[in-house]
């Protein structure tokens, strides 16, 4: 196994992989509402070959082999954490025509032509050289093969940015401005695709509500052990305070539920 991104391997490999296969039903809860916008533009036929980018825990990758209940889906990620989580959880669902992968992206030896369609759930921002990563993806697409993948905005538009705000001078510092945040401008987006060989690239703003916790103090515990959050405030005094002071007024019915916007990036090879 060839690995080029090895910052990113090694924190997924270590605290970062290990909090979200540890939490994967929490996270799932955060970033689930996006799920059927992602899938619906990646149009997944019954037979279809697809590929799912920085897999993660599974889900996204489970539910697209439901939608290809003919054909077979292969999640690639480089958290062997997750990826553990992933099998376990398609094992548990009897999910039978999907595999997973460890891999870096950028360069792992895909199939020419070997996928329909390719997608990925907030798991395509952190490439180490985003161009020669999509590059590599556009290969192992058939021709005319569709890429759909989401992307943060940028945290000004979304109720975590508010959240944030409360916690440090500038929310962005939080997550910092490469990472998470490094597809949150469009017209970046789309010079990345084209450098890597795509075409009919369209990015479009999709909404959905992300579950936090039960209430604001739990959100806050989670939210203040999200590895971006760790990372760059690491355990500064009064960060869960101030989190869950942050997070109360968005306590609605049972849950802490925050407004959210993604792009929604469409592609063609």
């Amino acid at each position: 196994m060839r690995i080029v991104n090895t910052g990113q391997a090694e924190a997924w490999n270590g605290y970062e992989g290990e909090h979200w296969a540890g939490h994967h039903d929490r996270y799932d809860a955060v970033n689930s509402g996006f799920n059927d916008a992602l899938l619906e533009a990646a149009a997944i036929g019954p037979r279809d070959r697809v590929l799912d980018v920085g897999c993660g825990n599974g889900q996204v990758t489970r539910l697209a082999a439901r939608r290809a209940a003919s054909g077979e889906v292969l999640g690639v990620d480089l958290s062997a954490p997750m990826l553990a989580r992933a099998r376990s959880l398609a094992e548990r669902e009897d999910v039978r025509n999907a595999a997973f992968e460890q891999g870096d992206a950028q360069v792992h030896p895909f199939p020419d032509g070997g996928f329909d369609a390719a997608v990925s759930r907030f798991g395509v921002m952190f490439f180490a050289d985003p161009v020669a990563a999509f590059g590599n993806v556009r290969r192992a697409l058939r021709d005319g093969g569709r890429l759909a993948f989401l992307s943060m905005t940028g945290l000004a538009e979304n109720d975590l940015g508010a959240v944030f705000a409360a916690a440090a001078p500038r929310p962005e510092a939080v997550v910092g401005h490469g990472g998470p945040l490094s597809l949150s401008d469009p017209g970046d987006v789309q010079e990345i695709l084209e450098g890597a060989g795509f075409r009919d690239v369209t990015c479009r703003r999709v909404e959905a509500e992300q579950v936090w916790g039960r209430d604001a103090r739990d959100a806050a515990e989670f939210l203040a052990a999200w590895g971006p959050v760790r990372h760059n405030l690491g355990q500064a005094d009064g960060i869960g305070a101030a989190l869950a002071d942050a997070l109360r007024p968005f306590e609605r019915d049972g849950a802490v539920r925050l407004r959210s916007t993604a792009w929604l990036v469409r592609a063609r090879r």
